[in-house]
């Protein structure tokens, strides 16, 4: 069947080459090596650059079916990615010589309790950018932590009222071990408790050239860094463990910064990294908020 192709007509506009040309929020099922036999919804964003100036426009529909039939066929790795970057390329015969892909997807995992055998499920979004220019492909990764945060400084304000309040209840100078133990655990003895919050923690993360990591393995790295991360199901008992949890890991967002800063110096596999530390305060009606980078040009006009 002979169809019109418009974009082999000769170009009435300015002659001029195009950085990126593609499509936006494509929906893409995708598997994770780590997870092959679970299928993933994902979006996903592709583009390859138009260099060449007289043409009218790249071959759209190409890009569409590489990104369906390589995924259709592989789990996602590096691989894969690279793979793809490249057939994006040669897909428009001579038109392009760079491509980009940005998969938006949130990973479930099952998350059990701290003490108890119950357990949940809890989901990460997760972002994986990679490019290919110049024949050299660049991979960055960005995820969001969800954790707990207590306050030190409410902590300590706690305490005091806690062991003002017992100086005025036991006037006398021996306590009976009873008596302080029935009074701390009656009503009366709640006096003060500090204040904790909901908080996130958003990183993006160029990473190593051929690398892909295990996303599950990396979220619960950063996860055990912060060391209060939020739960799912839970019973008494392991409400009771993440309530020490707190006590064990009180920080300011400045403390849960340093941790993650850290770890991510320490990462070989890391190169460069963004990230953005939010506690949501009970306290206040506003955040507390630090933003840290590795070098000076990393993703200084991210707001997230």
């Amino acid at each position: 069947m002979n169809l019109p192709d418009v974009t082999s007509k000769q170009l009435k506009v300015a002659a001029l080459p195009l950085k990126w040309v593609g499509m936006e929020g494509i929906a893409l099922p995708i598997r994770l090596s780590e997870q092959s036999k679970l299928t993933l919804s994902a979006k996903a964003n592709v583009f390859v650059s138009l260099d060449k100036e007289n043409a009218k426009g790249i071959h759209m529909s190409r890009l569409y079916i590489k990104l369906r039939d390589i995924f259709t066929k592989n789990v996602l790795s590096i691989n894969t990615l690279n793979t793809l970057l490249n057939e994006l390329i040669s897909s428009q015969q001579g038109l392009s010589s760079a491509a980009k892909l940005q998969l938006n997807f949130e990973l479930t995992l099952l998350k059990p309790a701290l003490l108890s055998e119950q357990f949940g499920y809890q989901t990460y979004p997760i972002s994986i950018c990679c490019d290919s220019i110049d024949k050299k492909m660049n991979t960055e990764i960005s995820l969001t932590i969800a954790y707990s945060s207590t306050c030190p400084c409410s902590a300590a304000l706690s305490r005091q009222a806690i062991s003002d309040a017992i100086a005025l209840e036991f006037s006398e100078q021996t306590i009976s071990k009873e008596a302080l133990l029935s009074w701390v655990n009656s009503t009366q003895g709640s006096i003060a408790t500090p204040h904790s919050q909901r908080s996130f923690a958003y990183l993006k993360l160029k990473l190593q050239p051929n690398f892909l990591p295990c996303f599950s393995e990396l979220i619960k790295g950063f996860e055990d860094v912060i060391g209060t991360p939020v739960q799912t199901a839970v019973k008494r008992e392991d409400e009771q463990e993440f309530a020490k949890l707190n006590a064990e890991n009180l920080m300011f967002c400045e403390d849960a910064a340093r941790r993650l800063k850290l770890a991510l110096e320490s990462n070989k596999t890391v190169i460069d990294y963004w990230f953005k530390v939010e506690h949501q305060e009970s306290l206040h009606a506003h955040n507390a908020v630090v933003v840290d980078h590795k070098f000076a040009h990393s993703y200084e006009n991210n707001s997230e």
